[in-house]
C-alpha cells in the first residue's frame, strides 16, 4: 500500500465526514440559501468518494505515478474552493475558478488509471 495515499484518505475521509456533518446540522445558522448548503453537500460527496477511491487504489499494490497526487490535488482545489464559496462568496470570490480546475485535476487522475 502507498503510504502517500493511505494517509491523504485517511485525511480526506476524517475531514470530509466532518465537513459533511456540519453541512447537514450546522451550516443553516450561518447560511440560509439552501442552494449553497447543496453545493456545500456536493463537496463533501466529491471529497469522500475520492478519499474511498484513494484507498481502494492504494489496497491494489498497484503502482502509479499521477492518479493519488491528481486526486488529492483536485479534492483540494475542487471541495475546498466551494467551502469557502458557500462560507463567504464575496471574500472568497477569486477562489470561482480554482473549482472547475479542481475538477479537471480529478478527471485526469481517473485517466491517469489507464497508464500502465
Amino acid at each position: 500500500m502507498s503510504s502517500f495515499a493511505v494517509k491523504c484518505a485517511a485525511v480526506m475521509g476524517a475531514t470530509g465526514v466532518a465537513l459533511g456533518a456540519y453541512g447537514a446540522h450546522g451550516l443553516k445558522k450561518v447560511v440560509p440559501e439552501p442552494e449553497r448548503i447543496e453545493a456545500w453537500g456536493m463537496a463533501s460527496r466529491y471529497q469522500l468518494v475520492h478519499a474511498a477511491a484513494l484507498l481502494a487504489f492504494s489496497a491494489t499494490g498497484r503502482t502509479a505515478r499521477y492518479a493519488p497526487a491528481l486526486w488529492t490535488a483536485g479534492v483540494s482545489m475542487f471541495s475546498g474552493s466551494i467551502y469557502c464559496l458557500v462560507l463567504n462568496k464575496e471574500r472568497f470570490k477569486l477562489l470561482g475558478p480554482v473549482t472547475p480546475l479542481g475538477g479537471l485535476l480529478m478527471i485526469a487522475g481517473w485517466l491517469a488509471l489507464l497508464a500502465p
